[in-house]
């Protein structure tokens, strides 16, 4: 979402207009205007100050799929799979115990 949408929004859930955010935060009106226009890209911490004034913060989420770090959860896989192929072994060796002990008692 852009800078001008996500103060817009928060300043008008706040019930702020620009005059009161301008008084709260310090940055003169005319510019939280340009902002909110579209027309000036404030900084990180010029729009982070933006939208704590209207009790909201700034949080950067990465986008699905991206930034995975797969060394968090390859060894779970790996021991998963351990686990599973001990389960697979244990299972062929009682099948055939099962056989044999079903030759045997034929």
């Amino acid at each position: 979402m852009r800078a001008a949408d996500l103060l817009r929004q928060a300043r008008a859930r706040a019930g702020l207009s620009q005059r009161d955010l301008s008084v709260l935060t310090g940055i003169p009106q005319p510019m939280i205007s340009a902002i909110e226009r579209g027309l000036q890209d404030p900084r990180h911490g010029t729009l982070e100050k933006l939208l704590t004034a209207c009790g909201q913060e700034l949080d950067l989420v990465l986008k699905g799929g991206e930034g995975v770090d797969p060394t968090q959860f390859i060894p779970g896989l790996q021991d998963a799979l351990r686990s599973r192929l001990r389960t697979a072994v244990e299972s062929a060796k009682n099948v055939e115990r099962f056989r044999r002990s079903v030759r045997l008692s034929r």
